[in-house]
């Protein structure tokens, strides 16, 4: 069973499925291309692998609609290319593939195709998307929260009492195909509040003091998404790059399988908290 739903910058939304919109193809969901990089050394036969960079996916959806009505036709069209609108840019595919749902953002590649009917008992019509950003990504926001001062301190107590030891972990598992970008929001007040991921080594510093109501806010996707930022309370996002201690610090993505992650800073009262979200990428449905 397939059901695709595309939702556009603007909030509309189409369902493509059986009736009045029957999906007959769909392609591109699963296959996307891959850059295989090398390095070639003078007099070296055959080259040394690099890396391999997946490109953009393009899901191309072939369908016909479900009518044969002259007039509800037209209605049917002018509604696919009302919100299948090239112009609107960014929109959000949801593919439910049997009994599995992810999400991807793709925008038009062009204006939705509808060929000449012919002797074709329904109208055809073929919609292609360009997904910049090629990983399907689970519905699901995974959030984690972690204090920078743990209490330990418990009645009855024995001597030597213990109140409390700085700095929490959490085991966050990433089930996806391969490393997924993490948003953290640190939450005053707090002293170069330190983010680690025991599982690989790397983590993020700020050398900022963080005071009550202030949030600070790094996201590590590339691209658009990718930010570091204060909000004083007040709505208003200060850019914060220049805080972060960049000679040793690594915008660091969650690992295949588990990750160990820390939070450590100098802070008052038990307050500094920060929260981690993340969804997974898979590769295909």
């Amino acid at each position: 069973m397939r059901r695709l739903k595309y939702l556009n910058s603007k909030g509309e939304s189409i369902e493509f499925y059986q009736t009045p919109f029957l999906i007959e193809s769909l392609i591109g969901v699963g296959e996307v291309d891959a850059d295989v990089q090398g390095h070639r050394a003078p007099y070296q036969d055959g080259d040394t692998y690099i890396d391999t960079i997946l490109q953009p996916r393009y899901p191309t959806l072939e369908g016909a609609i479900t009518s044969t009505d002259l007039l509800t036709i037209k209605e049917y069209r002018k509604q696919i290319l009302r919100v299948c609108n090239p112009k609107l840019g960014i929109g959000k595919i949801i593919l439910e593939m049997d009994g599995d749902i992810k999400e991807i953002l793709g925008t038009l590649d062009g204006v939705p195709t509808f060929p000449e009917k012919g002797s074709n008992v329904y109208q055809k019509f073929m919609i292609t998307w360009k997904c910049p950003n090629p990983y399907w990504k689970s519905l699901e926001t995974i959030t984690e929260p972690l204090s920078a001062f743990v209490p330990k301190f418990k009645l009855p107590f024995r001597f030597p009492v213990k109140f409390g030891e700085r700095g929490s972990e959490a085991r966050l598992m990433n089930d996806g195909d391969v490393p997924t970008p993490i948003e953290i929001v640190f939450n005053g007040p707090a002293t170069r509040p330190t983010i680690i991921n025991r599982t690989t080594g790397e983590f993020i510093r700020i050398d900022k003091e963080l005071l009550v109501g202030e949030r600070l806010i790094i996201n590590t996707a590339f691209g658009r998404e990718r930010r570091v930022a204060i909000d004083k309370g007040n709505g208003v996002l200060e850019n914060a790059w220049g805080y972060i201690d960049i000679w040793e610090s690594t915008l660091f993505q969650l690992d295949v399988g588990e990750n160990i992650i820390e939070y450590d800073a100098v802070a008052s009262g038990g307050q500094a908290i920060v929260t981690i979200s993340y969804r997974t990428q898979y590769v295909g449905v």
